[in-house]
């Protein structure tokens, strides 16, 4: 006869062994899709989506439909092309610190389960996205072709234009909230498309300054390690720097506005400037990596707050 604590400890075990193996499949699926990506992304489609309803007069309370079709093809759209990126970069993410735990350098998810995954999740997408309207999911069809075929398979390990490149890709998110209420983009759409595609490249290249030595082991041209620091630094002022007048553009989102965007505006060129002077170039570009995600934040997020009707009705 068993004995009820050895059966007990048993099912135990097995039962943390499934509850590990859960865990263990989320942070896979988790680093495959890579969420902090999608999360930045999606506060940018909601930004042009609401926009939209703001300069169309519509209102979000008979478009939440829309809204939720949008929101989830992006979703789907960003997440496929991170899944492709993972795995054509199988090669090389085993060289680089920050990638060696992604699942497709483990080992615990296959090869072909991580390119079929992708390829139904971006197809998904687009078809999630027509449900929206046809040009939101043209544009969500024209940001993938940009990361995965254009920065992922063709420039990433190529040229230091990369970042460049693949900044188009990044800058597609409020075009795709935009079109989803009105198709045929206003100048305020545009708007919104230069301010990503400006703030991507000092993002970037001040994550790849902290990880320049991650991208020199792996083969990968990225401005710090062709150029150094140096240029690197001239590059992200010029960048930042560019995207001082922009916000006038967007002047009809009143004053309270053009006073946030000019704060960051202003507060992340001086950082930018401050490069020069600072010693540790890895130290300043953590802090330009962190104020980059903090102004994107708060300026996406102020856009929509000083357009918001109080009450809301």
């Amino acid at each position: 006869m068993d004995n009820p604590r050895t059966v007990d400890s048993t099912s135990a075990h097995v039962m943390e062994e499934e509850a590990n193996r859960e865990t263990s499949l989320v942070k896979d699926i988790k680093s495959l899709i890579k969420v902090g990506i999608i999360n930045s992304n999606l506060i940018t489609t909601f930004a042009g989506f609401w926009l939209a309803l703001y300069y169309t007069g519509a209102s979000v309370v008979t478009e939440w439909v829309t809204l939720l079709w949008t929101l989830l093809g992006t979703a789907l759209v960003i997440a496929g092309g991170c899944i492709l990126n993972n795995w054509y970069d199988r090669d090389i993410d085993p060289i680089m610190d920050r990638t060696q735990n992604r699942p497709t350098v483990t080992g615990t998810m296959s090869l072909q389960s991580v390119l079929i995954g992708g390829l139904i999740t971006s197809a998904a997408g687009f078809l999630v996205l027509t449900l929206a309207s046809w040009q939101a999911a043209l544009w969500g069809v024209f940001g993938w072709i940009v990361y995965v075929i254009l920065y992922t398979m063709w420039s990433k390990r190529r040229y230091t234009l990369n970042t460049v490149i693949g900044s188009f890709s990044g800058a597609v998110p409020p075009l795709i909230g935009w079109a989803a209420i009105e198709p045929g983009l206003r100048m305020e759409a545009w708007m919104l498309f230069l301010i990503m595609f400006l703030w991507q490249t000092p993002h970037f290249l001040a994550l790849a300054m902290k990880k320049k030595d991650d991208y020199e082991r792996a083969g990968v041209p990225m401005l710090p390690v062709v150029k150094g620091f140096e240029m690197t630094k001239r590059q992200i002022v010029v960048y930042v720097a560019c995207l001082l007048p922009l916000p006038l553009y967007l002047a009809s989102l009143g004053g309270v506005f053009l006073t946030v965007a000019y704060v960051l505006s202003v507060g992340w060129l001086v950082l930018a400037l401050a490069g020069f002077v600072m010693k540790d170039d890895k130290k300043w570009a953590t802090w330009m990596f962190v104020y980059s995600l903090n102004y994107l934040t708060i300026l996406f997020l102020t856009m929509v707050l000083v357009t918001m009707p109080f009450p809301y009705v």
